[in-house]
């Protein structure tokens, strides 16, 4: 019997018929049948992966292949995590390497300074304005050396304004017969005398201060041909440094651009119609020697000055209008040479070098601190010529 004939006379036959099998001989068959099918015979995939494999291959058609189970991110997920790097960088990188920059220039603002190079004077908080008069000297400060880079070392003055800064005008009020705009204008004429006369650089390079000597009424002829004289010809008896503050330009030159500045402005009525401005400032000068073969040191000249400047009505009295009157002049200089009348301020420096510097008499006078501004100069104008406790 064929396969083909079996097949074709199988179960259908009926019952008692000699060609067909039992029903425990079919089953042993179909048994036997599976056990000899190998594994790798063709299945039928089921729907499911059916759809799982039509979706790869749609994604595989756009080029968005899944990343592999055992490899490394796509080419895109690459792109993608350096797109989020460079935007986390502009974020973030950008302040911190900007504030690197700066540390980098200015070390010494980081806290504790760690190489060393804190710039002290910039970090120290600077003085209020003074308000009313001193009652004691300033206190000690740290004993360091002024240096060219820093020519305020050690001094009160580091704390004190720079320049002009230092001259505060106060509040205009009307006095007498002269109304608030007047006694506003004669307080900016004192001001602008102060600077003419102290803190214009080419009065202190020893040049004509012809702006301060314009601004000083042409009625006081006995003044102006004191200080007219004592600018051309100085002697003890025709001192200009009595209202200008000077140097010789052949011997030293002024550190930097910064003049130290500190005192205090006041009005009041005066016997004339007028308004009497009552100036009271400290100026600190930092300098150094021109040329030579001495050692690059820097020296410092304190000069204070106290001036009663009038501004009287032009309508009472016969003034010149825009002009000031010079009622008092005062001045204590510490850090000079005592009985050099050139003209010059000449301080000493702490080594001695190679220089024609004039050192002058030996000090006669008492010991006194330049920076004690409780003193009313009045008290020291006949004192001969001190020593000075610090510069």
């Amino acid at each position: 019997m064929s396969d083909r004939s079996r097949e074709e006379h199988g179960s259908g036959s009926p019952e008692g018929d000699g060609g067909s099998l039992s029903d425990e001989e079919w089953a042993r068959f179909v048994q036997d049948s599976a056990r000899g099918i190998p594994d790798s015979a063709p299945k039928e995939p089921s729907a499911r992966a059916r759809m799982v494999t039509e979706r790869l291959r749609q994604q595989e058609a756009r080029g968005e292949l899944p990343t592999g189970w055992r490899s490394g991110p796509s080419a895109q997920e690459t792109r993608r995590r350096a797109t989020r790097r460079r935007r986390l960088w502009a974020v973030v990188g950008l302040p911190v390497a900007a504030a690197l920059a700066v540390f980098a220039m200015r070390p010494s603002l980081l806290p504790g300074d760690p190489f060393g190079g804190r710039d002290a004077e910039a970090a120290v908080p600077p003085l209020p304005a003074e308000t009313a008069a001193s009652t004691a000297a300033p206190g000690a400060v740290d004993a360091r050396t002024p240096t060219l880079e820093r020519p305020f070392a050690g001094s009160p003055a580091l704390r004190w304004a720079d320049g002009a800064a230092g001259i505060v005008v106060p509040e205009a009020a009307p006095v007498g017969t002269l109304s608030r705009a007047q006694v506003e204008k004669a307080l900016r004429q004192s001001r602008q005398l102060l600077i003419d006369a102290n803190l214009d650089p080419a009065t202190l390079r020893g040049a004509r201060p012809r702006a301060a000597l314009a601004a000083i009424d042409p009625r006081q002829k006995d003044l102006l041909t004191l200080l007219n004289t004592a600018l051309s010809k100085p002697d003890e008896a025709h001192d200009p440094l009595s209202m200008f503050s000077r140097f010789d330009p052949r011997r030293l030159r002024l550190v930097g651009e910064v003049v130290k500045t500190r005192g205090r402005m006041t009005f009041t009525a005066g016997e004339h119609a007028s308004v009497v401005v009552h100036a009271d400032y400290t100026f600190v000068y930092p300098v150094t020697r021109v040329g030579g073969d001495a050692p690059a040191e820097v020296a410092r000249t304190i000069v204070r000055r106290a001036l009663d400047l009038e501004f009287s009505d032009p309508r009472r009295y016969a003034v010149t209008p825009g002009t000031i009157t010079v009622v008092r002049y005062d001045r204590d200089v510490g850090n000079t040479a005592c009985d050099v009348h050139d003209g010059f301020l000449h301080p000493s420096f702490p080594t001695a070098g190679a220089t024609d510097e004039p050192t002058g008499a030996a000090p006669s006078g008492p010991t006194s601190d330049p920076y004690d501004r409780s003193r009313d100069l009045g008290d020291r104008r006949d004192e001969p010529c001190g020593v000075t406790s610090r510069t």
